[in-house]
């Protein structure tokens, strides 16, 4: 029976994510120090692992969360369809109360199920699903890369765990993430179902409490 395995992370911390700033696909931001050490931690735990390939999003802070792999010599593939949801006029900017007040407003109607709203000038959940479910048919066309490692961003992951899970995009908040953590997710092919293994995991990241 035909299976794919699928270690999903989200990319290290930024500078950006550190003070609160909000990136989505406009901010092509680097990883910080801590995020570097992040990715060096998730390297060392799993560099064991025979991945056959990488996926990573047009954003560089997700090439530079595995650039250890790919070092190794792994082939890896850039899939703008993996990129952060589009925040829009919001990027970038640290956010204010009346920005507090915009981004609670938007997200009770994403968990009303009004999915299909987007951001002012940006993208919505469904938009984001769309162009992700090309990147994903992309990587399914490849059963023989039976072990794949695939980086990617915090809001884009959880509408994405979504819709693999045959939820409603409103039900998105229900999956936690944190900088570089871990789901590890399975694809049967005969079925065409993916069932999620191991969520938001940070076991690989313990050594760098104190760097907090």
């Amino acid at each position: 029976m035909a299976q794919k395995i699928i270690y999903l992370i989200r990319h290290g911390e930024t500078d950006y994510n550190r003070r609160g700033i909000v990136q989505g696909s406009g901010v092509d931001s680097d990883l910080n120090d801590m995020g570097r050490a992040q990715a060096m931690a998730f390297f060392q735990a799993y560099q064991h692992v025979p991945f056959n390939k990488i996926y990573i999003s047009g954003l560089k802070r997700t090439y530079q969360t595995v650039e250890p792999f790919i070092e190794l010599g792994l082939p890896f593939e850039k899939l703008i369809g993996l990129n952060e949801i589009s925040w829009g006029t919001m990027e970038g900017k640290a956010p204010g109360n009346l920005d507090n007040e915009y981004y609670r407003t938007l997200i009770e109607a994403w968990e009303s199920g009004h999915t299909d709203q987007a951001t002012d000038k940006g993208e919505s959940p469904q938009q984001v699903a769309d162009r992700q479910k090309v990147s994903i048919d992309t990587i399914l066309s490849h059963p023989e890369e039976e072990l794949i490692l695939v980086a990617m961003h915090g809001r884009a992951m959880r509408i994405l765990l979504c819709w693999i899970t045959n939820q409603p995009l409103a039900k998105m908040d229900q999956f936690e993430h944190s900088n570089l953590c871990l789901y590890k997710l399975s694809y049967d092919y005969e079925s065409a179902q993916f069932t999620i293994e191991l969520a938001n995991d940070t076991a690989h990241l313990l050594s760098l409490a104190l760097m907090q």
